[in-house]
């Protein structure tokens, strides 16, 4: 396989692992949740670098999964004794557990060099070159393996315990009702973020898998409100921002891994414009036209009010129309257009009618506002 391939298909099983388990941090309101561990994970792998007395990848990865846990176990306390917010939980503990592991590291490990730019962007450019080896037989780039076996684990966990997730997160008092225990539930989820954070840390840094963990889902969550197809397209925004994220940075010369969080970010924007239903430029448009609906009803209300009186004529003249309702000239003439479209008035040489179906509507209009 080539070196861009790996990387990107690296870059695609990461966004995909972390996708499958951000669509319920997301719904959850944990968003942060993936945020605290990525950053709490340091001192595990300080102590995981001290038991092993050196780099060892599997003692670091079980130093690593326990912090994470521990950060977990730590919020939850906090939260349970009723004084403090998640968020503020959140915010309590991972900064503490931060500051420990950049404690030991200046303590104990003061003359050991830590590449920042691993840190915090990993090392996905080099994923093709770091090999699993089996005795002498190479079995190809290690990242793929741990990656590929993330993705395996969160899509069985996500298979086996759908209902029950689902229903914990929608309605745990009615999960408990029926047997799940929403506690046990949330640890199970919160273990699994825990190991998929660990995971994805030499791929994309501590700090950039949060963005993939969270922003694909919050994307497909702009798009649908089911939650089968905000896992899918939470996974196919995380797959998608993993290659265009590859190329922008293959054309900028820059870094892959926060080229890929960039492009997830860029991927939301799009959505956040444009979706069909929850997108800003959908809503723009939406509250014109309920704006101009709204003009219109307010026109037959005045026509109908002015019908068979003396001042008729003038109430009715179209010239007269955008003075007396405070309207400007080209906004009347849309509202004037609309109710001409949909049959409410019917034009007589400068003046304006209501039709039957003009005058139901105005009387409609009165009974719902007044």
């Amino acid at each position: 396989m080539s070196t861009g391939f790996v990387i990107m298909l690296t870059g695609v099983l990461v966004a995909s692992a972390c996708a499958l388990l951000g669509c319920f941090l997301v719904l959850r309101r944990m968003a942060m949740m993936s945020d605290a561990i990525s950053h709490s994970i340091l001192p595990g792998l300080v102590g995981g670098y001290f038991i092993a007395q050196g780099p060892n990848l599997l003692v670091g990865f079980l130093g690593a999964a326990v912090a994470g846990l521990i950060t977990i176990t730590l919020v939850e306390v906090l939260k349970n004794t009723g004084r403090v917010g998640g968020e503020s939980a959140i915010g309590i503990v991972f900064p503490a557990m931060f500051a420990l592991g950049t404690f030991l590291v200046s303590k104990y490990f003061a003359n050991v060099h830590l590449d920042t730019d691993a840190i915090l962007y990993g090392s996905i450019e080099f994923a093709s070159f770091d090999r699993l080896f089996i005795g002498d037989y190479d079995l190809g780039p290690q990242a793929l393996w741990i990656m590929g076996s993330l993705c395996g684990i969160n899509l069985l966990f996500v298979g086996l315990f759908y209902k029950e997730l689902k229903l914990a997160t929608f309605d745990a008092g009615l999960a408990a009702t029926l047997g799940f225990s929403p506690i046990l539930l949330h640890y199970a989820l919160m273990a699994v973020v825990s190991i998929t954070t660990v995971g994805a840390f030499t791929a994309v840094g501590a700090i950039l898998v949060v963005a993939l963990m969270i922003v694909p889902a919050a994307t497909a969550y702009l798009l649908t409100n089911r939650l089968p197809v905000m896992i899918a397209l939470a996974v196919g925004f995380g797959a998608l921002a993993a290659i265009s994220g590859y190329w922008l940075a293959i054309l900028l010369d820059g870094s892959v891994a926060g080229a890929i969080a960039t492009m997830t970010g860029v991927w939301f924007g799009l959505v956040l414009l444009f979706s069909p239903t929850q997108g800003l430029v959908a809503k723009f448009r939406r509250t014109g036209q309920q704006r101009t609906q709204f003009a219109a009803d307010t026109l037959l209300v005045h026509l109908m009010q002015h019908e068979n009186t003396a001042i008729a004529a003038t109430e009715s003249q179209v010239a007269h129309l955008s003075s007396e309702l405070r309207w400007t000239p080209p906004f009347a003439e849309t509202v004037i257009g609309l109710a001409l479209r949909d049959h409410l008035v019917e034009r007589q040489a400068d003046r304006l009618a209501l039709t039957s179906h003009g005058r139901g509507r105005a009387e409609a209009a009165l009974e719902h506002h007044g």
